[in-house]
Parts: structure tokens; C-alpha cells; sequence
């Protein structure tokens, strides 16, 4: 489905108006699209299947996945867990989760950014390259 210029500038601007202090209030996402819903402007479907994409994408920016091989010891998760709110700032919500076919190291994926530190990557670098 097209969207016109029109309803993604009419979207940008009610997630903009959802953002408290750079983060996301999930109570004003609710009244927006509840709001959007009754009032039905024209286009309304467009803008909210783009404000719709624009959640989905700032939730995906504010969650951090972390996949080791082994199960990582708490001090290690404290420690990964600050560096990744030093990088993307506070209110970040990290998950671990335990990847055997890593074989070794970590992988982080937060939003789009993938940090790949696997031994099953530089095995696969290394494979590629010959």
C-alpha cells in the first residue's frame, strides 16, 4: 500500500507527540490511535499503518538482544548491561538468551546494529574468504 507524503508527515508528528523525555509512552500510543480511530481524517489507514511502522521501529532501537554460547555470569551480564546504556542510553531492555551453535563469544543485536564477537562468525568469515 502507497502512503502519501501527507499522512507519513501526518504520522511522523503524532509519534513525535508520543515521545516523553526521548522515550516512548505507551499510554499516549494508545490515545493517539484510539484517537486517529474516532476522528477518522482522511487517510487515517495510511497513518496508522505508518505510525504502526515507526513504534516497531523505536521499540526495536530500545531492545538489545544479547545470545552467548554459555550462560553468562551476573557480574558479565552487569557489565554488558551498562556499556549497551552508555551506547544507546538508559531505559534500554536487554534479554540474554544461550546460543550453543555460537560456539564461543557473544552476539549482540540491538534495533538494526548486530555486534557479532562468535567464534561461529570469524568461522564463517574465515570460510568465505578462502
Amino acid at each position: 500500500m502507497k502512503i502519501s507524503k501527507q499522512a507519513r508527515r501526518d504520522a511522523k508528528e503524532l509519534f513525535r507527540s508520543c515521545l516523553v523525555n526521548g522515550a516512548l509512552d505507551a499510554n499516549r500510543v494508545r490515545q493517539v490511535v484510539q484517537l486517529v480511530t474516532t476522528q477518522k481524517p482522511r487517510g487515517y489507514i495510511a497513518i496508522l499503518s505508518h505510525f504502526e511502522r515507526l513504534v516497531k521501529l523505536e521499540e526495536a532501537r530500545r531492545t538489545a538482544k544479547v545470545e552467548s554460547a554459555a550462560p553468562l555470569a551476573p557480574d558479565l551480564q552487569a557489565s554488558v548491561r551498562n556499556d549497551l546504556a552508555r551506547v544507546y542510553g538508559p531505559g534500554l531492555n536487554v534479554s540474554f538468551s544461550q546460543n550453543p551453535s555460537l560456539i564461543g563469544g557473544m552476539r549482540i543485536r540491538v534495533g538494526s546494529d548486530v555486534y557479532d564477537g562468535s567464534i561461529q562468525a570469524r568461522l564463517t568469515a574465515l570460510q568465505e574468504s578462502f
